[in-house]
């Protein structure tokens, strides 16, 4: 594929951001992709692995010069990166990010972009429960979705590039407004992940049962909740904090459901679990036949799937 963007501006070097640069290598869709983390050893990491080309030690030297710039930190640091980076921007640079949340990221970087910059929030729907330089392969992104939200007064040709590179990574890419956005990823994300981490954090209270025992006999159900759990703490603490209406609705919403199945099986109505179990047996079928999972037992999810055949780069390198 054809190069997109002349250089590429990383800024937060984990698991999204070393997917982006392994995937726009395998693609050949950047002439450069530079970088920027607080770390050092990330830094140092990411130059080992070759995913940047070169690495600065601040944001804003890493900004200067690019023509798509992706901040790849947590929603708390987004206003204070954005306000390092404003005075360095390209003039018709693309300003692009990977925040779960899209209302608080545009509140606290839009007022930062310099004019005749093209800001357009941005938000992939993969990840894994690792993180760091290292964790990155370039398939991450393949037939996942990538929902963008525009502002209205958004340049239609730079959504168009941004697009064009989302899709030659291999994503399946969506528009929809912030508020919407940040409704829908309280159902599919956020909330799930908020019941993963209570159910960790009550076996871990269950002082009737030793955690060596919930451990060693872990069943498929609470492996599965451990390793949503171990996603990056700060990422879902500041995920909660700026998205707190639609995730306390959805939430609200789960203990009402919460509470019907509760009197089901207190009254032994056996019946009406039987329908509520089929009936939300349906969802998990259809985010198969959607190709966002396999029917394949895989609790680990612990192998990234191959590279197509033509890769040209190692996913892993």
């Amino acid at each position: 594929m054809a190069v997109i963007y002349n250089r590429v501006a990383l800024i937060g070097l984990g698991l999204i951001a070393s997917s982006m640069a392994h995937a726009m290598r395998w693609k050949g869709l950047a002439g450069e992709i530079v970088g920027h983390a607080q770390s050092e050893a990330s830094r140092a990491t990411a130059l080992e692995i070759g995913i940047c080309d070169r690495v600065f030690a601040t944001a804003a030297e890493a900004v200067q010069g690019a023509d798509l710039v992706v901040l790849c930190v947590p929603v708390g640091a987004m206003e204070a990166i954005a306000s390092e980076i404003a005075p360095h921007l390209a003039p018709g640079a693309t300003v692009t990010d990977v925040g779960s949340v899209k209302q608080a990221v545009i509140d606290a970087v839009a007022p930062h972009i310099p004019a005749g910059v093209h800001f357009i929030p941005g938000h992939p729907l993969a990840g894994t429960e690792h993180s760091g330089p290292r964790s990155g392969f370039a398939t991450l992104f393949v037939n996942r979705w990538w929902l963008l939200t525009p502002m209205p007064e958004g340049d239609e040709a730079a959504t168009a590039r941004l697009r064009s590179l989302l899709e030659g990574m291999g994503a399946n890419v969506d528009l929809m407004d912030a508020p919407h956005h940040d409704l829908v990823l309280a159902v599919v994300s956020h909330t799930p992940h908020l019941i993963a981490y209570t159910m960790v954090g009550v076996a871990d209270h269950l002082r009737r049962v030793s955690q060596s025992e919930v451990i060693k006999y872990s069943a498929s159900g609470f492996r599965d909740f451990t390793r949503i759990a171990a996603s990056d703490p700060v990422m879902w603490r500041d995920v909660f904090l700026t998205n707190r209406e639609a995730t306390l609705d959805i939430l609200g919403r789960f203990t009402e459901e919460l509470f019907v199945l509760q009197r089901a099986i207190r009254m032994g109505d056996g019946p009406q679990l039987q329908e509520y179990f089929t009936r939300t047996r349906a969802i998990r079928r259809g985010i198969i036949e959607a190709g966002q999972d396999t029917a394949a037992a895989d609790f680990g999810r612990g192998t990234p799937p191959p590279p197509a055949a033509d890769a040209s780069v190692d996913p892993k390198a």
